[in-house]
């Protein structure tokens, strides 16, 4: 859907990514969208080194992203689910105020992405993203469309450092400067 090149002489640098499932039904070994994320993360030659599955609860969402954005060694942090409109889906709600710097256009090419695969229905989702510190982080629905939606048609492009015309892996390095 979206042009984009790959500069074959480029070196490519891999990223290390943690998972968060967020359900209140399923366990980490029930769970098919998380475990999808982390096959098409490692598939593509990044390395998802943590996944876990936590309760629609604000809190808890936000200690475990948290626990994981305190770790140097993750670049990106993903979450899969609550992220719709039910009373119990507060995943952007827990995450956002966390944000340092919002990405407001990753929820515009989410929705886009999204809108080719599942028309309107994309609207239920609020799919979000941002910086805090150094650690990309990223509110996927639970869905294995969508993740699938999300990594294939956007994330898999910007964390690829042969991407061109740029990458989020170009700016790493400049994330902490003030």
């Amino acid at each position: 859907m979206f042009p984009f090149k790959i500069d074959e002489t480029r070196v490519f640098v891999p990223v290390t990514f943690a998972v968060l499932v967020v359900s209140d039904t399923r366990t980490l070994e029930t769970d098919a969208s998380g475990a999808l994320l982390s096959e098409m993360i490692d598939g593509d030659g990044h390395r998802c080194v943590e996944r876990a599955v936590v309760k629609d609860d604000a809190e808890v969402i936000r200690a475990q992203v948290q626990k994981w954005i305190d770790e140097p060694t993750i670049d990106v942090v993903l979450t899969t689910g609550g992220t719709g409109f039910s009373g119990r889906d507060v995943t952007p709600d827990a995450i956002e105020p966390m944000f340092d710097k919002r990405m407001d256009g990753f929820s515009v090419l989410f929705h886009q992405y999204s809108a080719q695969t599942i028309g309107t229905s994309s609207l239920q989702s609020r799919a979000t993203a941002g910086l805090v510190g150094s650690t990309f982080v990223f509110c996927l629905p639970g869905s294995k469309g969508a993740c699938r939606d999300a990594w294939e048609g956007i994330l898999r492009h910007q964390f690829d450092s042969r991407h061109m015309p740029c990458n989020f892996i170009e700016v790493m390095p400049r994330l902490h400067e003030r």
